[in-house]
């Protein structure tokens, strides 16, 4: 019976090139229908392949650390018949043994792991066994993994020989202070397009206005309490995401794409919100027809997104697709980053410093007078080729506007 073939699925990646990360099955391992098989890594998001029918893993055709591109051939699975035939060969076959961060402990429950959870314990030199999980069933989750790595290595074995010189080797590298901490794939490839973007795209210029979030913080303050009865988090980004709408329409250029035939603007506003992930890198999911959302309804959505962000639960279509790019660096106290690197193929990216109060003069009464407002850096990055300066400042000026008329 002929071999099923496993391909990365044609979707999986929107101009980003993936990697083979991990195989879960060595050749000659029985393997169920949806199990997953392969882990591919990509600048944004690690997905798991999974088998396409009951059987046994025949072949595989891309290594671990392999580059493929999407509709690549993986590897094949002989189906269900045909690896019965061929079971006393499979039997006899050697296995591949499991690499060090799946090797558990007795009575560990870390084999249910997430492949965030997998490719942090490679990471920081631990096994599930030296891990003490917090979810359910015992089960092993990144803010455990992350807590272990804190508490530093477990002590170490008793001592032994060693070989000659490797004593002082050890304490010449501990002497020296230097750290080498291997680039992950994805960094990799974030340092690849963000020299690709800058560098040999587009022509980057940045506009800088500045915000008094007065208004938005009091209606936040009005609002906040039931929105949490909705089970909706109310954050200061989902202001600046529909606030973000009405500059689109202002001008609708920087929701477009610069191709060399035409200037192409989608129908559509689907905005991507830069979300840190600890110790992993940066990914823009996309809240899709943000135009047709009220407050709620985005809030509710960005609520979903970075949720599942930071629980590595993303699809590769969460994204994809995005036409306008938000990088909230202000929550980890920038007050202002220029150029923010924009993310192609876009035309623009707005960047929301950090929320401070600040001396500002106010005219009140015909009269100047020093006050002090809750004000934050807003800047607009854009492609040069797409927008001009005019134009990037009509789209402030909107988003401003809409700001710190809130009510």
């Amino acid at each position: 019976m002929t071999a099923i073939d496993v391909r990365l699925p044609e979707d999986q990646a929107e101009g980003t090139r993936s990697q083979v990360l991990r195989w879960l099955k060595a050749v000659g391992q029985p393997v169920a229908r949806h199990e997953p098989l392969v882990e591919i890594e990509t600048d944004k998001v690690t997905i798991e392949v999974p088998a396409p029918a009951d059987g046994v893993l025949a072949e595989i055709a891309a290594g671990e650390g392999t580059d493929v591109a999407p509709g690549a051939l993986l590897g094949r699975v002989a189906p269900a018949a045909a690896a019965a035939a061929a079971a006393p060969a499979a039997v006899a076959a050697p296995q591949a043994a499991a690499p060090p961060s799946a090797r558990l402990a007795p009575g560990s429950a870390g084999g249910r792991m997430s492949p965030a959870v997998r490719r942090l314990l490679s990471e920081h030199g631990l096994t599930a066994g030296e891990v003490r999980g917090s979810g359910d069933g015992g089960r092993i989750t990144v803010d455990d993994v992350l807590a272990a790595a804190q508490q530093g290595p477990p002590p170490a074995p008793a001592a032994t020989a060693s070989p000659p010189g490797a004593e002082a080797a050890a304490v010449g590298e501990a002497a020296d202070g230097m750290r080498r901490i291997p680039h992950t794939p994805m960094r990799r490839r974030i340092a690849e397009h963000m020299v690709q973007s800058l560098l040999h795209t587009s022509p980057h210029v940045t506009t800088v206005f500045e915000a008094d979030m007065s208004a938005v913080l009091a209606h936040r303050a009005a609002h906040k309490a039931e929105f949490e009865q909705r089970g909706v988090p109310l954050t200061l980004t989902a202001y600046f995401i529909a606030a973000c709408v009405d500059a689109l329409r202002a001008v609708p250029e920087a929701n477009g794409r610069w191709t060399d035939e035409a200037l192409e603007i989608p129908g559509r506003i689907d905005i991507g919100v830069g979300t840190a992930l600890e110790g992993r890198g940066l990914v823009v999911p996309v809240i899709r027809d943000v135009a047709r959302l009220d407050l709620a309804g985005i809030a509710a959505a960005l609520g979903e997104l970075v949720e599942r962000a930071r629980a590595d639960r993303l699809t590769a279509a969460d994204l994809q697709g995005g036409t306008f790019t938000i990088s909230n660096h202000g929550v980890s106290g920038s007050l202002l980053a220029a150029p923010i690197v924009i993310h192609q193929p876009q035309s623009a990216i707005l960047g929301v410093g950090k929320l401070e109060k600040r001396a500002v003069v106010v005219t009140q009464d015909g009269r100047d007078a020093v006050a002090i407002r809750p004000r934050c850096y807003v800047t607009l990055t854009i492609d040069h080729r797409v927008l001009d300066g005019h134009q990037a400042n009509r789209f402030m000026e909107t988003l401003v506007r809409r700001l710190e008329s809130w009510a």
